[in-house]
């Protein structure tokens, strides 16, 4: 039976009997670790069409959720539903306790000197684009420079266009390699004494290059440029401290860590967040209010308004919980074993063709492949591996730029979690040989 906590929540540590020590290497315990943990993902048990197992490859799109995670939302549901920071009642008590312990625990996971450095917000979107409004409208001007990569997923270039347009800023984009890493001269090239802030992802959605962070930050640092990062592909995958990484900012997104969807946060030392205007205007973010002006709330709630997703930030602190009971090492561990096998099994294939760097390459880059195969389109192959029980993604995973790049419309990407076994990968590698094979024959 499931325990309860002080907070009134379910007990959120995965299934780990029969795992080794949390201490032992990562290599003594990765060939169990998928065994051990699928028990806990009910959608992973479930038939696909024609009686074929799921099989899901699609995790850097959006995780899976635990049990324990569905059990933390349903009993804040069912015990402690009520509005935080607002009601002198118990369940007022109890869900504002939840909600703020989940910040604490959001704080611990990245390294945060404070939970006050912590900002919740609906994804990781929304978190650059407070940066972009709050500390971009304040301080960039017409001829500052903000310098991107030609990686970015989406949500890390449209709000900068946004923001070039009301300021007058410059975008400039930091090219890759002919392996598909970051060109870290290139971006070295291009910091000037203009610069006055730096934006990149730590693992790309498309290349699965991990990216220097912490050699970018003296570089950017040192010409008065102040740092973020968007860790939304590395945050399920390894260990990331935010003093460590030495960034300025930093965002995530709750769906990506095997919690609920509408649910993201900011991360940002507390000094720029206490002269940062406030993003958003209403009830909670508010000190005092007066017909002409108004004060605002300490931090973190000054850039809070509204009623918050409490459920889901309590949800968010469960799958955390879950992820450090696992242990981030043991997961990089288990998935760098994992991307071999993928690059091994789809460079077999005959015209298919992977972006980004090898493992070979990049020992330590993300767990996942995006990939094309010669005369044929992603979505076909997509669409056929999906009737066979196997779902992956294609498109441009909002990163047109990059594909642009590459000269081409889409690519088909599978992606792995620590749920994923070595069987899905060889089942995958087989059926979309098969797929290639019968679109060719019919083309």
């Amino acid at each position: 039976m499931p325990t309860s906590s002080a907070l009134g929540g379910l007990s959120t540590a995965p299934s780990l009997a029969g795992i080794p020590d949390a201490a032992a290497p990562a290599a003594q315990v990765v060939d169990d670790l998928a065994a051990i943990t699928r028990p806990d993902f009910p959608l992973l048990a479930q038939t696909a069409c024609l009686g074929q197992p799921l099989i899901y490859l699609d995790h850097a799109a959006t995780s899976q959720k635990p049990r324990q995670v569905l059990e933390a939302l349903q009993r804040y549901y069912d015990h402690d539903n009520a509005n935080v920071h607002r009601g002198a009642h118990q369940l007022s008590a109890r869900a504002t306790e939840g909600f703020e312990a989940a910040r604490a625990k959001v704080a611990a996971f990245v390294g945060a000197a404070s939970p006050r450095e912590i900002v919740f917000t609906r994804n990781a979107s929304e978190a650059i684009n407070l940066v972009a409004r709050s500390w971009g409208d304040a301080n960039l001007r017409e001829g500052d420079e903000v310098l991107l990569t030609v990686m970015e997923h989406h949500s890390n270039l449209v709000p900068w266009q946004l923001l070039a347009a009301r300021t007058g800023c410059v975008l400039r984009h930091a090219g890759v390699t002919p392996t598909g890493e970051l060109d870290l001269e290139d971006l070295k090239a291009q910091i000037t004494d203009r610069t006055r802030l730096v934006s990149l992802v730590q693992v790309s959605n498309t290349l699965g290059c991990l990216n220097p962070v912490e050699r970018v930050a003296p570089l950017a640092h040192a010409a008065g440029a102040l740092l973020l990062v968007d860790a939304c592909q590395s945050l399920p995958h390894m260990p990331v401290n935010v003093a460590a990484l030495g960034c300025d900012f930093l965002v995530g997104s709750s769906h990506k860590l095997c919690g609920p969807t509408g649910m993201g946060f900011l991360w940002a030392r507390e000094a720029l967040l206490e002269a940062m205007p406030p993003f958003l205007g209403g009830g909670e973010m508010i000190q005092d209010v007066y017909l002409d002006h108004s004060s605002w709330a300490e931090l973190p709630h000054k850039f809070e308004a509204g009623t918050p997703a409490i459920g889901e930030a309590i949800g968010l602190g469960a799958a955390l919980d879950y992820l450090q009971a696992i242990g981030l090492d043991r997961i990089r561990g288990w998935e760098k074993q994992l991307t071999r096998q993928l690059f091994d099994r789809l460079g077999a294939i005959d015209g298919v063709r992977i972006l980004g760097p090898t493992p070979e390459q990049q020992p330590d880059r993300g767990a996942l492949a995006a990939f094309t195969v010669d005369g044929l389109h992603a979505n076909d192959l997509a669409a056929l591996l999906d009737s066979a029980g196997i779902c992956i993604r294609s498109g441009h995973h909002c990163t047109q730029p990059l594909h642009r790049l590459y000269g081409i419309p889409g690519s088909a990407r599978a992606s792995l979690s620590f749920t994923t076994t070595r069987q899905e990968i060889d089942r995958f590698a087989e059926e979309l040989q098969g797929t290639i094979g019968f679109l060719r024959e019919h083309s």
